[in-house]
């Protein structure tokens, strides 16, 4: 008898001893997370995203950003490498290229090339005939490790986010790996980045940002906007800032928005001065946790399947260069993929998502009614 008893309390001690010492990739700090007030506001709870048009990209999974080209065709990366591109107001997607890796936010250079942040090739410039360059190299040894997102400047100077130092996208084998890596342990290692393409040089705009994501430039081209997903956020830092830490307060960067009500993602100019915001994941228990690292350590032993995962919510916003929210829309069914931003034309408002089979899309006269003027 005594020594069936002795069995669960091995079973138990073994069970606490995995979970408080198992080796986890992850070096925790503590952090003071903003208080989440919920969708009040301007971002009071609606339904004006739920039931979008769905463009089938016939395999293709995950549009994580879409750009508008001057062809007039809609480009957007997909799992497996493939970069699809189709007529913005429909027909079938078609194969332009393949980069092999996991090509993510795109934009077109003044010479017509698609400038690509790849997250596991690096920065890659695509001709119109398919050729790829890669201008730098993406890796845990290599000149960038995460890159993400990606704008370009008329002088052909090319911005761009470097989501994460410490969790190369490349070496987890997926984005989204690396990213919560990012998020959970909140060491804030991600950096905003400057390639000019006539003299090569690479240089680092601001550093100490916790999973940089989406960027855009200001109209008059002396400032970043820039979303930090980790602490949900946007940023306006000055373009000619160098190494600057955003762990201490500065001139040269602002909070333009923060305590943003899910995790901000792809950022994109849209029209009137509008910059559109994907919001790809709901505020969760993380932000209970915030100070308490130990915990999150714990919760990376636990296996992935007994998470407990909120429900899907779609969600995209649109605001001003001064900080002030013109449109919020979004899906509550749980139906929506995880929205990551979104592309608006004169027609239609692409939705983006990293996740889904197709590309939803909305005609301009069923969200331009709620546009603030």
């Amino acid at each position: 008898m005594k020594k069936v008893l002795w069995i669960p309390m091995v079973l138990v001690l073994a069970l606490t001893a995995y979970l408080a010492f198992w080796p986890v990739p992850i070096q925790p700090v503590a952090w003071q997370a903003p208080k989440f007030t919920g969708l009040t506001g301007a971002y009071a709870e609606n339904s004006k995203l739920a039931d979008p048009a769905t463009i089938d990209l016939e395999g293709g999974v995950g549009p994580e950003s879409v750009t508008l080209a001057p062809d007039g065709k809609l480009y957007m990366g997909v799992i497996g490498g493939n970069i699809l591109r189709l007529a913005a107001v429909g027909g079938a997607p078609e194969t332009f290229v393949n980069t092999g890796g996991r090509p993510l936010g795109l934009t077109v250079d003044a010479q017509g090339n698609l400038i690509v942040a790849d997250a596991f090739k690096g920065l890659l410039s695509i001709a119109a005939d398919g050729k790829q360059t890669v201008l730098l190299r993406a890796g845990a040894d290599a000149e960038v490790s995460f890159p993400n997102a990606v704008a370009v400047s008329s002088s052909g100077k090319i911005y761009f986010t470097d989501s994460s130092r410490r969790f190369p996208a490349a070496y987890w084998g997926s984005t989204n790996e690396a990213a919560m890596l990012e998020v959970f342990e909140q060491l804030a290692s991600g950096r905003v980045m400057e390639y000019d393409p006539q003299t090569k040089h690479v240089r680092v705009v601001a550093d100490r940002l916790s999973l940089p994501n989406g960027i855009v430039l200001s109209s008059d081209e002396t400032r970043l906007l820039v979303s930090e997903s980790g602490r949900y956020r946007i940023w306006q830092i000055a373009a000619s800032a160098d190494r600057l830490d955003l762990s201490q307060p500065s001139e040269s960067a602002r909070v333009l928005l923060d305590n943003l009500p899910a995790y901000p993602d792809n950022l994109s100019r849209g029209l009137n001065g509008r910059i559109w915001l994907g919001l790809a994941g709901q505020r969760n228990v993380l932000d209970q946790m915030a100070d308490r690292p130990f915990l999150r350590q714990m919760i990376l032993r636990i296996p992935r399947f007994m998470w407990s995962m909120p429900k899907p919510f779609g969600h995209v916003l649109a605001f001003t260069e001064d900080g002030v929210v013109v449109a919020d829309l979004q899906d509550p069914t749980g139906q929506s993929p995880t929205t990551t931003g979104a592309t608006e034309t004169a027609e239609h408002l692409y939705i983006h998502n990293v996740d889904g089979k197709g590309l939803g899309w909305l005609r301009r006269q069923r969200f331009e009614a709620g546009l603030k003027p």
